[in-house]
């Protein structure tokens, strides 16, 4: 039986100042909590005013010099003029656009589709989103050398198996592809659809649990009644489904877009922008000028005559993910022209993607028409599949087949999980059965999907023959200690912008989205300058110093979801019972938000775990390398150690699986709290 203890006296409390007239003339014009505010938002302001502000405004300075010998010389402009009539540089832009175009239509489809199919499966739902979740959180090293040995023109078990079934002839008798058997990577008209291949492959995981999340904030009564009204399923998605994601897809797009259009270690890996420059974007372009030409200024000049393009996506997303809670209410007297705007601007949202769809239709077909046309023959395949398997099954439920209509429904369902998941965990379990065969078995393509026997050569080997050992070590530190700062940093930073009330607040949430969203390409130039100058390359610090520009705003925004998410009322109970504002933020605040600071702290490990740009850039000593450029470094020429990458790769995947694999319900709720609300 519990005690009871009997309640303080509230009169020998002090409740805090409430009122305009208890305010000091400083509160009123920096706000009540600008003091506190201060000391939470320091750490955050320190960190991206050095390592992101500093380094974009340097690099702006950067690209009006030009290199001669040891000095650099003031220049202006030239390096911008230059680009005009630079044809590697507008190979770079549209490849970038083409790689993201398509990229991005493929993952909005078959992630909508996968979502469906999860969403209205009763059983093994969180098997099957933990499953489809693997090619996401699996290492960008890891995806690119599996995909490199499977789509291997000879050896590769992509031609192996679609020659087997008939289907690569057909497609090299559709002209799909030129020849057969394909040079997947190798043939200047397939690689770049490869490249994107291998993009959708793992960009679909984040889609799935973005737009579930989305599903699962829809009410249940909006289908109901269209159900009642004698809406097919057909209606019901297009009427009910797609209204509610709407918001969703946007962010959801522009984000991925964003991402898409900046990457540079999964084409690099996979064909080094190769053969030629035809998978090339504009952000390697950029590395190759500054880093192998040592020519900082017209690499600096590369990445930020792009920043217009990334600009007008930011904007976009940042009024996206502002628009549901800035809205206010008009005056009176504005009501009349309030309502007419509302009305206009309604009119062009609707219009507006439309325009956007023809648009970047037209540019495809100008910039990609052999691409252009294989895209839409394998997108139409996959709608009209869908298509038609709705069709049948509304056919029979108007016939009222009922029990029919459930089986070919759930037939349909069950063919396509399967499809997906053999796409997704193919290249998985290539992986697995790889790192367990002999060095003859892998170099004799003997029993490509079966070891025999079981042996582990090929672990042995990683660790006597590389020093695999000290990579894994390097890489736990650097994550550790980004992860530990990330966390700290935005825990503080996103419970001031969260609950305490001073002047700037929303300008400095704003600065912590454009961070958030702004690319590694734009930064690791001057970060590369300024870490020479401070002699920190070739150094673990220089990972740990330079991690924070991409973790720690990420983890700040979604933070400020998840403690907006927390009731004020807890917090006021404290402040009423005698605790400071810090007490009641350690001692009632941070204890509840355990599930949102442990979905950024997943997400931050995660992202300093995979890596690889800034390492690639700021390491050359074998002692100091991360697991990923460790691995891309085992690689010489056309030599690769298949079996010990395969090893490497079981070995670096696994921790961060099992992480996913315990915190997921945690990912979930943060991304629905947080990222996903804005």
């Amino acid at each position: 039986m519990r005690s009871v203890r009997p309640a303080r006296v509230p009169t020998a409390r002090k409740s805090p100042p409430s009122g305009p007239g208890s305010l000091t003339a400083v509160q009123r014009r920096l706000g009540r909590d600008w003091r506190l505010a201060a000391l939470f938002l320091a750490p955050m302001a320190v960190l991206v005013g050095g390592l992101v502000l500093v380094p974009i405004a340097r690099s702006i300075i950067t690209s009006t010099t030009e290199r001669h010998g040891q000095d650099s010389v003031f220049v202006g402009l030239d390096n911008y003029l230059a680009l005009v009539g630079d044809d590697q540089f507008h190979t770079g832009v549209v490849n970038s656009f083409v790689f993201t175009a398509y990229a991005e239509v493929f993952k909005v489809v078959l992630g909508l589709a996968a979502a469906l199919l999860l969403h209205h499966r009763r059983r093994g739902r969180a098997v099957l989103a933990g499953l489809l979740l693997v090619p996401w959180v699996v290492p960008t090293v890891v995806t690119a050398f599996s995909w490199r040995a499977l789509l291997d023109p000879i050896f590769g078990s992509v031609n192996t198996l679609l020659t087997a079934t008939g289907i690569g002839p057909l497609l090299a008798s559709a002209h799909l592809v030129d020849s057969w058997p394909a040079g997947w990577l190798s043939d200047p008209s397939l690689a770049m659809p490869s490249v994107i291949l291998v993009n959708v492959w793992k960009g679909v995981p984040f889609f799935t649990v973005c737009f579930l999340a989305g599903l699962k904030a829809i009410p249940a009564d909006l289908y109901e009644a269209a159900t009642i009204d004698g809406a097919s399923a057909w209606q019901r998605f297009r009427s009910v489904t797609l209204p509610g994601l709407r918001h969703v897809i946007t962010v959801t797009v522009t984000l991925s877009s964003i991402w898409t259009f900046n990457n540079f270690d999964l084409v690099w890996l996979l064909t080094q922008g190769g053969p030629g420059d035809v998978t090339a974007p504009y952000v390697l372009i950029a590395y190759s000028k500054a880093i192998l030409q040592l020519q900082y200024g017209a690499g600096a000049a590369v990445t930020l005559v792009m920043l217009p393009i990334i600009g007008g996506l930011v904007f976009v997303l940042v009024r996206l993910l502002r628009q549901d809670t800035n809205i206010k209410l008009p005056r009176r007297r504005r009501a009349a022209r309030w309502i007419g705007t509302q009305r206009w601007a309604a009119t062009a949202r609707k219009a507006l993607p439309w325009v956007v769809a023809a648009l970047v239709t037209g540019l495809l077909v100008w910039a990609s028409p052999q691409i252009f046309w294989k895209a839409a023959v394998v997108l139409g395949v996959i709608l009209l599949i869908a298509a038609g398997v709705g069709r049948v099954v509304s056919t029979l439920q108007s016939r009222g087949g009922r029990r029919s209509s459930s089986v070919v429904s759930g037939l349909g369902s069950w063919a396509a999980l399967a499809g997906l998941l053999f796409f997704v965990l193919g290249p998985l379990y290539w992986i697995a059965v790889t790192a367990f065969k002999s060095e003859g078995q892998v170099v004799m393509r003997t029993d490509d999907l079966w070891p025999t026997p079981w042996t582990l050569e090929q672990f042995g080997a990683l660790f006597d023959n590389q020093p695999f050992g000290r990579w894994y070590l390097n890489t736990l530190l650097v994550s550790a200690a980004s992860t530990a700062v990330a966390l700290v940093c935005a825990a503080l930073a996103g419970y001031a912008l969260a609950r305490l009330r001073f002047r700037g607040a929303q300008g400095f949430t704003v600065t912590v989205l454009l961070t958030y969203v702004m690319p590694g390409a734009l930064l690791f130039i001057p970060l590369y300058q300024m870490l020479i100058g401070a002699r920190l390359t070739d150094s673990l610090g220089s990972l740990v110093v330079t991690y924070p520009t991409f973790t720690l705003p990420f983890a700040t925004w979604l933070l400020v979801g998840y403690f907006s998410s927390i009731p004020i009322e807890l917090e006021e109970a404290a402040l009423v019972d005698g605790c400071s504002r810090i007490q009641a933020f350690g001692r009632v605040v941070l204890p509840l938000a355990k599930p949102g600071l442990l979905a950024v702290a997943l997400f931050t490990l995660t992202n300093a775990w995979n890596e690889f740009l800034f390492a690639f850039v700021f390491i050359t000593k074998d002692e100091y390398k991360t697991l990923p450029v460790g691995m891309q470094s085992m690689i010489a020429g056309d030599v690769v150690p298949q079996g010990q990458l395969a090893a490497a790769s079981l070995l670096v995947s696994i921790p961060v699986v099992i992480m996913y694999a315990l915190g997921q319900r945690f990912l979930t709720e943060g991304l629905t709290a947080g990222a996903v609300k804005g």
